[in-house]
């Protein structure tokens, strides 16, 4: 995800996503954007595939094709990295491109999770306390940004490793799952360890972002 920061003085000459200046989060904001930040490109294109492949993959979960599931997700999580590399590539980085990752991002896997959650399968499933743990990291961190935005009128949002290394892990644990369904596989050992993982990563960089808005509450 690009870097943004939402700081008082407003500065739409020559925007640039990796300093982006608003004095306030409004739907006027969107009206005085430059055009060019909010054209659809390429890798925009790519990023709204991620979204809606989602309710297709959740389909073919619930219909129980974990084939045509696997290769839906596969499809679906190779857009999360052609997105960014083509934005880069062509220099096509944009402010709506910059909010549609991580939230295309999170379509795809709280979705894949919750019906994973509640698939009736004979192998192992997703227990519904880790989809409440994903729920509840993602509500606290986008809840906890907009009150330091609208209280203190500043917020810094930037990505971490720990942040990137939980999505990767999370995506490798749902495309293991769906090799699992399909090919009738049932690694107890390895199912119960990689969730054990997944969930101390989610705890951990939870933690590590409640730090960094705590930092900038204080010192804002």
């Amino acid at each position: 995800m690009d870097r943004c920061k939402f700081m008082k003085k407003p500065s739409l000459k020559n925007i640039n996503l990796k300093n982006l200046n608003f004095k306030k989060l409004s739907f006027k904001l969107f009206k005085n954007l430059p055009d060019e930040q909010m054209r659809i490109t390429l890798s925009t294109v790519i990023t709204l595939l991620r979204i809606v492949l989602a309710p297709f993959i959740v389909y073919a979960m619930a219909t129980q094709k974990w084939g045509i599931a696997f290769w839906l997700f596969v499809i679906a999580a190779a857009t999360d990295v052609i997105d960014g590399n083509l934005a880069r590539l062509f220099d096509e980085k944009t402010f709506l491109g910059a909010c549609l990752d991580p939230i295309a991002d999170k379509i795809l896997l709280i979705s894949c999770f919750a019906t994973l959650a509640f698939v009736q399968s004979p192998q192992f499933s997703i227990p519904q306390w880790f989809v409440l743990l994903v729920l509840i990291k993602d509500t606290i961190i986008i809840v906890g940004s907009s009150i330091i935005f609208f209280v203190k009128g500043y917020l810094r949002v930037l990505p971490t490793v720990l942040g990137k290394l939980t999505t990767v892990a999370q995506v490798l644990f749902i495309t293991w799952l769906f090799a699992c369904y399909f090919c009738h596989w049932f690694p107890i050992k390895t199912y119960y360890a990689m969730l054990t993982i997944v969930s101390a990563l989610s705890i951990i960089s939870l933690l590590q972002y409640l730090v960094m808005g705590w930092r900038q509450w204080v010192n804002s």
